[in-house]
């Protein structure tokens, strides 16, 4: 996937002798982010998609998302027999946090160990698609079945029909399918509907109709307080030496959370809000356990938020159920014993303003992220700038922090 685009709007870090290293991300005018730096309270403010807003954050105008988007379709969902491809979500938080001039170059590192898509073996059909669901053979085949469905009617009406059959298995592909759909919405509802984006969606429908996978019968425990009580209360599975899908297994309740239904739909978007908030400042103490799959537990039920606005009412409150149970399994599945004490979550300084001015620290911790350009890091700090709170901004530098970077 070598693009000599990769070089497109390269900036730069100032090394030991003052000059700017090509892979740094950060606009030129950053101080960094350290330890010691105070971070914001997010101002609480959404789009007209519901979604967190922040005047840094838009949609892509300069065609890079979709150039970057065309490249990654030639590749499968999958590599390496089934761990999964990254690159749509990362680049898409890449593209809506402002570094649109670096994904050609992130893809130029992270295209070679991507495989191409497998060859399809049938067609599925609206006659026959309860034979295909489920099986990762037929990823090509779903692919193209959802390609053929988004070309033939609005992406909208594909997903309200789909998403509450696939959401049983919304844990899935270590829950990749669903954050990957979650990241195409994000884009799809935030400006042009373009070819490239709405195939996203396609690719994103057939990853996980090929890997659904419904979690074990579970039983209800009893309620919870809150989702912080809840997800602390998590038992952690016998054995957590093998994959994921050994961990899945072992899975046998969790306790009912929230403790009675929401009262309506927008009730079951602010109880998923409060999951999302939780997963993210849980990771500052516990991200330690297994630094890149305990992300999963904030970015899954995240992905879930950001494709709310997009799906009929009548479903918020079935998904907030599938959030809660896709964030219980990967915190059951990787919590480590014991958490750690977090980092003072220290009070935001007045207005937002980075040390230095100019860029907002939220703008310096992503480019922290861009910088250390690992992926799972990269949609971590991408969901904790969503959360946008101290102790979710300390919950991003831990990750920046735990996973190994690849720049």
């Amino acid at each position: 996937m070598t693009d000599t685009r990769g070089t497109r709007g390269s900036t730069g870090t100032s090394g030991s002798d003052g000059t700017r290293h090509p892979d740094d991300t950060r606009p030129p005018h950053s101080s960094g982010v350290t330890d010691g730096t105070r971070l914001p309270h997010h101002t609480g403010v959404t789009d007209d998609t519901g979604l967190p807003h922040d005047s840094w954050v838009s949609d892509d105008t300069t065609g890079i998302l979709d150039e970057a988007l065309e490249r990654i379709h030639t590749s499968g969902p999958e590599r390496d027999g089934w761990l999964s491809n990254h690159a749509p979500m990362a680049v898409e938080a890449l593209v809506r946090r402002g570094r649109a001039p670096v994904v050609h170059r992130w893809l130029d590192r992270y295209g070679p160990r991507l495989e191409e898509m497998p060859a399809p073996a049938a067609p599925v059909t609206a006659r026959n698609w309860t034979e295909a669901l489920g099986d990762p053979r037929r990823i090509a085949d779903w692919t193209g079945y959802f390609e053929r469905e988004t070309a033939d009617r609005p992406w909208r009406d594909v997903l309200a029909e789909w998403w509450p059959r696939l959401l049983p298995g919304i844990a899935a592909g270590a829950t990749h399918p669903v954050i990957r759909v979650g990241h195409s919405v994000r884009t799809l509802l935030a400006g042009a509907e373009t070819a490239p984006r709405v195939r996203e969606l396609a690719h994103g429908l057939g990853y996980w109709a090929a890997r659904h996978q419904p979690l074990p019968a579970l039983q209800p425990l009893g309620p919870a307080p809150s989702a912080a009580a809840a997800l602390d209360r998590v038992e952690r599975v016998p054995d957590q030496s093998g994959d994921i899908r050994d961990r899945f297994a072992q899975l046998t309740g969790f306790l009912r959370w929230p403790g009675r239904e929401p009262a309506g739909p927008e009730a079951a978007r602010t109880a998923l809000r409060e999951l999302v908030r939780a997963a993210t400042h849980r990771y500052a103490t516990h991200g330690h356990g297994q630094p890149v799959m305990l992300v999963h537990a904030a970015t899954a039920p995240n992905a879930v938020l950001r494709t709310l606005p997009a799906l009929p009412p009548a479903l918020w409150e079935p998904s907030l159920g599938a959030a809660w149970a896709a964030s219980a399994a990967v915190t059951a599945a990787y919590a480590p014993p014991t958490g750690v004490a977090a980092a003072a979550a220290p009070p935001p300084p007045g207005g937002g303003a980075a040390p230095g001015g100019g860029a907002t620290v939220a703008e310096e911790l992503f480019g922290r992220a861009a910088a250390h350009g690992d992926d799972h890091t990269i949609k971590f700090v991408d969901t904790a700038l969503d959360v946008g709170d101290a102790t979710a901004f300390a919950a991003a530098l831990r990750s920046i922090e735990l996973n190994t970077p690849v720049f």
